[in-house]
């Protein structure tokens, strides 16, 4: 990339303070700027770094009133977070050359590919697959038969999407992610093993849906697991068979959900959370890292930490007890 100070103002939306003409050819966090680097600045615990950065270009907020003199250009925004989001996305996308396949794929000859589809070395898409527009298929992905993939999405390289899934628009699959593979279900036999139940559901994957690395997302014996619109999935974690994820929820990794769990809207688990099978968790519930959700939540809102989880102020009293009862 290489950008002016005064083209990423209009990119932007935004404002140039200091020299017009200042030139930026790659990302840099604001502590590391450097000359030709860009850089943001939206969180106060950095702002010493806005006046010791050697960054050709600082995007801030434009409200930002420094208190020291400042070597880079300004550009001036709404939100220099998101501005820095919007403009990631923006150079991403000019980056992306448009192919419809290579010739090392193999692609099904019922198979339906929309427009400006860009399709990677060793692709299999199965039959009676349906991809639209836009969408960007890496190396290595596996595509079953009658899965059908939205618009604009991005399939990152070494995905394996099983038969019969069903994927919104934007939806992002970083690489060596599972989506519908069978459940962990097993029916316990008299003679102490156990008999393997076959899965003959799906997946289905709503609008703007990001799920990270080797996460997988077991489909269902019968009916459908559903992540709904706007969920985000952070990498190493599970999610299994007839589990249902609500709008706008956020999970970060390695957090494992047991089967036909529902999980409500606007909800936050942090890191390794355990979400017990067969359990209801309301709207907007935060579930603190490591903790563990043995029961049903039915009031939203609430901020659950431990294990098994409890509210956030029994806890920290329970909590107060046992390190005293520790120093005695």
């Amino acid at each position: 990339m290489e950008y002016t100070a005064k083209q990423l103002a209009q990119i932007l939306h935004g404002t140039v303070e200091g020299d017009p003409e200042a030139t930026a050819t790659s990302f840099a966090k604001i502590e590391h700027g450097k000359k030709g680097n860009l850089c943001f600045f939206a969180n106060p615990k950095y702002e010493q770094y806005v006046y010791s950065s050697k960054a050709s270009i600082l995007l801030v907020n434009k409200d930002f009133q420094p208190k020291e003199p400042v070597v880079p250009t300004l550009v001036r925004v709404e939100n220099a977070y998101t501005a820095l989001a919007d403009l990631l996305k923006y150079v991403s996308d000019r980056k992306k050359t448009i192919r419809r396949h290579r010739g090392r794929c193999r692609i099904a000859w019922s198979a339906r590919l929309g427009k400006s589809v860009w399709v990677g070395d060793f692709v299999t898409i199965g039959k009676e697959c349906r991809i639209g527009d836009r969408t960007r298929i890496c190396d290595n992905v596996t595509i079953g038969a009658g899965t059908t993939i939205g618009k604009d999405c991005i399939i990152y390289p070494g995905v394996h999407i099983f038969p019969g899934m069903v994927i919104g628009d934007r939806v992002i699959l970083h690489a060596g992610c599972i989506i519908g593979d069978d459940g962990f279900g097993n029916a316990p036999q008299p003679d102490g093993s156990w008999e393997k139940i076959e899965h003959v559901g799906n997946v289905i994957i709503g609008n703007d849906v990001e799920i990270g690395s080797n996460t997988t997302v077991d489909k269902a014996p019968m009916e459908s697991t559903i992540i709904e619109d706007g969920v985000r999935i952070d990498n190493l974690c599970q999610i299994a068979h007839n589990v249902v994820v609500g709008k706008n929820t956020a999970m970060a990794a390695m957090t494992g959900i047991a089967g036909s769990a529902k999980i409500g809207e606007g909800c936050i688990f942090g890191g390794q959370v355990g979400i017990v099978g067969h359990i209801t968790v309301a709207d907007h519930t935060t579930v603190g890292a490591q903790a563990g959700v043995i029961g049903n939540v039915r009031q939203p809102g609430q901020v659950l930490l431990g294990m098994p989880a409890i509210p956030r102020s029994a806890f920290l009293r329970s909590y107060a007890k046992f390190k005293k009862a520790g120093e005695e």
